[in-house]
This record gives C-alpha cells, sequence and structure tokens, in this order.
C-alpha cells in the first residue's frame, strides 16, 4: 500500500515517549519529515528525533505548551521556517489529571483542575490544529488526527476533568470534518485502551488491563502508531469524522 507521505511535514506532539513516540517513528519509516513535539521532557524527544534521523527521515524537536495558547502559532511557525508547510498534525500529547482524592465526585472536585484539564487537553489542541490548517488549506491537502480516550464513551469515576476534555475533541472533530473535507483536509480521533508507558508496572495492573479487552492484552503504542499513521496519508481517502477505537474492545475495569 502506498502511503504516499514521503516528504511531508508532519506535526506529532507528546512525542517524546509511548504513543507519540511510536507514532512519530512510524511516520519517520514512511519518508515523512518530522516534528517532534515536547513540553518538558526535551531528553525523551532528542532521542524520537535521533532514531527518526538513524531510519532516514529529517526530524526536528519543537516545544510547545498547550496549556499556554499564545505559544502554539510560534511553535507552527518555528516548525514551517525549518521543514517546511505543514501536511500532517497529531494532537497526541496529553495533561493527565491529578489523581482524585478517596471518593472524589464530579461536584466536589476541584474547579481549578477541570479549568486546567480543558485548557491543555482541549483549548490547547484546538489552537494548534487552527494554526496548521492554514498551511493544509494551501496545500489543498491535509490530516489531523486527535487522539483521545475510550472513556469518552465508558465514563470512569473520579476522572471528570479529563473525561470531559476529551469528549471535546469529539465534537471539535466532528465540526473540523465538515468545514475542512472540501479543502482536502481529513480529520479523525483514535481512542486507544490502557497503554503501558515507558516506566514498569506492576504486574497485577498489567494483568487486569488485559483481561478487560477482548483481546486479552493492553494496547501497544505500535497498534496505535499505525491506525493513526494510516488515517494520516493518503491511503485515506473517504474517511474523516470518525472516533476510532484501537484498544482491542477495552472496557475500563470499574
Amino acid at each position: 500500500m502506498q502511503l504516499g507521505l514521503a516528504g511531508k511535514v508532519v506535526l506529532v506532539t507528546g512525542a517524546g515517549t509511548t504513543i507519540g513516540r511510536a507514532t512519530a517513528l512510524a511516520f519517520a519509516d514512511e519518508g515523512a519529515h518530522v516534528a517532534v513535539g515536547y513540553h518538558t521532557n526535551l531528553k525523551a524527544a532528542e532521542e524520537t528525533a535521533a532514531e527518526a534521523g538513524r531510519r532516514g527521515a529529517t526530524a526536528i524537536t519543537w516545544r510547545l505548551d498547550l496549556g499556554d495558547p499564545g505559544s502554539l502559532h510560534a511553535a507552527v511557525d518555528q516548525v514551517r521556517d525549518r521543514l517546511g508547510p505543514v501536511s500532517v498534525l497529531v494532537n497526541n500529547a496529553v495533561r493527565w489529571p491529578d489523581w482524585p482524592e478517596p471518593g472524589e465526585l464530579f461536584e466536589t472536585a476541584p474547579p481549578e483542575r477541570f479549568t486546567a484539564s480543558v485548557t491543555a487537553n482541549l483549548v490547547g489542541p484546538y489552537l494548534l490544529a487552527r494554526a496548521a490548517v492554514a498551511d493544509m488549506r494551501e496545500q489543498g491537502w491535509g490530516r489531523v488526527v486527535h487522539v483521545s480516550t475510550g472513556l469518552v464513551e465508558d465514563g470512569f469515576p473520579g476522572n471528570v476533568s479529563y473525561v470531559a476534555a476529551k469528549a471535546g475533541l469529539h465534537g471539535l472533530n466532528r465540526v473540523m470534518s465538515r468545514e475542512l473535507a472540501a479543502a482536502g483536509i481529513l480529520t479523525n480521533i483514535v481512542m486507544p485502551g490502557f497503554t503501558p508507558g515507558d516506566r514498569p508496572m506492576p504486574q497485577e495492573l498489567l494483568d487486569k488491563a488485559a483481561a478487560a479487552a477482548a483481546t486479552g492484552r493492553v494496547t501497544h503504542p505500535g497498534d496505535v502508531a499505525r491506525m493513526i499513521v494510516f488515517l494520516c496519508s493518503a491511503a485515506n481517502t473517504n474517511t474523516t469524522g470518525e472516533a476510532i477505537r484501537t484498544d482491542g474492545h477495552f472496557l475500563s475495569p470499574g
């Protein structure tokens, strides 16, 4: 299958580790120019960019803060100056919520936590998409993927700030798909399941998560990356406005 990504400029946020790293490297394997986005972990971003370079891709790191809307246009401008017009945006970066207090409910959770989560996990990706889409319109071609979570459909007690912010991405995605398709820009959502990070996790937790999936295993970063790359490729010619789960039919354990 010809994915048509060679030479395309791809922005991946949160690309230093886990899903973001796997996605950036998958684009590198397709010959894309990759901008490895990070917030605080420059070392991890540099390692991802270096590995992309070893795979023959042109890769740079770029810093952004989804909680600081004023920085986002500048970040995209910097990538454009260094690599060229943007063709693909993967909104993968996330601000994880603080762990809730025992027995915490949506009406007892601190309102400032909700506001901070919406700013970073919804307003930030929205503004970043606004900044990147201008290049796509000029080219008459573009792809956007927002990384969300199956918790938007399942719900999860104690995580109202995170789930509500991610749910907002789904509404954004639907509107974007209707407004951008005529310009050759397709936009979708991918919902990973439980995906272990780079740090070791207790085996008991991994076993519980695996048992909650129909496939009997946890989600690997590569599972998600492959779906993202397809949706962002020229091989995807008509899928837009969709929210696709890549979680092995995971049902969040209560």
